[in-house]
């Protein structure tokens, strides 16, 4: 049981705005749980440039042996043919360790709990093409749990890496290649700032396919414009964003709303009472809700979260006014729903099958294009 409690506060990945302002949902149960590092803050070394020329600094790469990422469920079809596209992907908060602020690369229970993470969250996308996952020292779960000046420098830290292995990403790949970025949680916060400081007005945004930023509140005013990209209306657009953040009902968010409310977006103003981007995932955003009918498939993981089966039309979706995910009651997929009907452990499993569909049409109507 006390595995179990510790997978659960493993997968919570507390949200933390652009620009250095931690979300503070479920503070009192988590600071009981004294997550947060008692160690003196060390600057973290900088790599050096060739630090992720290798494999050995990657999850996935194309070429390396024991992709996590190429994991499938039981019902889902191995694709006859890889889609064309390069995907990037930054996995979410792994390191649940009071030891150090930034998590040590041989640590390998952080390491084993990174590749199940994308396992679960990063298969749909492998279909479109080759998966590129960078390891990173990555903040542990204590720095968004803190007011501590060494939260925010844990932050900073683990994005010089994930810095590191975008600029090796895109360096190698292929100058015509499509391109697909993704992140979660963490992950996704650190994908934001490269969209911000490594793809806006550059050549390379014109290779976007899409990006998937699930679990990640960004403002359409306040954040949206400084991303470079689009949200998504449609499954047939391209160089868009999709994001979402999954609760079922009745939905409990509040804590999550007035944290949103007080911080500042990426272009200087308050997001407060600023609309949160939620585009459905079921329907690529063309509309707010979407029936369960629509659900191509839900990956329900076993036990052990090793295997898994795919549930069709096991819950529907529903863009609420405060841009929320809703979706109906709660499903029963496993043991890791957060308190107040939070799925945010399950935004990419929750839609599996429609991500995966996604990706793939997006990549085929870019090449058309």
């Amino acid at each position: 049981m006390a595995r179990k409690f510790l997978y659960i506060f493993a997968a919570l990945i507390i949200l933390v705005i652009a620009g250095g302002i931690v979300i503070r949902i479920y503070e009192s149960e988590l600071t009981e749980l004294a997550f947060v590092p008692t160690a003196k803050f060390e600057p973290q070394p900088a790599f050096e440039p060739s630090k992720y020329a290798g494999n050995d600094m990657w999850f996935a790469r194309p070429g390396k042996a024991g992709n996590p990422a190429d994991w499938l469920p039981m019902g889902a079809a191995k694709p006859e043919i890889r889609g064309s596209a390069a995907i990037f992907f930054v996995h979410p908060t792994s390191y649940i360790g009071r030891d150090y602020w930034n998590a040590p690369l041989h640590d390998a229970e952080s390491q084993d709990r990174a590749r199940m993470f994308l396992r679960g969250l990063a298969s749909p996308l492998a279909s479109a093409g080759e998966m590129w996952a960078p390891r990173y020292r990555q903040a542990a779960i204590g720095a968004f749990l803190t007011n501590k000046p060494e939260g925010q420098q844990a932050l900073n830290a683990a994005y010089q890496d994930v810095l590191l292995a975008f600029d090796e990403f895109a360096a190698t790949v292929q100058k015509d290649r499509p391109i697909i970025l993704a992140g979660h949680s963490q992950g996704a916060l650190h994908l934001t700032n490269l969209l911000k400081d490594r793809v806006v007005g550059k050549p390379f945004a014109k290779r976007i396919v899409a990006v998937y930023a699930a679990g990640w509140p960004i403002s359409i005013t306040a954040d949206l414009p400084k991303l470079g990209f689009p949200a998504c209306t449609g499954p047939d657009d391209t160089g868009c964003i999709m994001a979402w953040q999954s609760f079922a009902e009745p939905a409990e968010y509040d804590r999550i709303v007035k944290a949103y409310n007080a911080t500042t977006g990426l272009d200087g103003r308050p997001r407060k009472d600023t609309p949160i981007l939620c585009t459905n995932p079921l329907n690529g955003g063309a509309e707010p809700a979407a029936l369960m009918e629509a659900n191509l498939g839900t990956l329900k993981p076993d036990d052990e979260l090793k295997t898994g089966e795919l549930i069709v039309g096991a819950v529907p979706a529903r863009c609420d006014g405060k841009g929320f995910l809703l979706i109906g009651d709660p499903p029963e997929i496993g043991s890791y729903v957060l308190p107040g009907n939070n799925y945010h452990v399950y935004d990419f499993p929750l839609f599996w099958a429609n991500v995966r569909a996604d990706a793939t049409r997006r990549l085929q109507k870019y090449l058309q294009k």
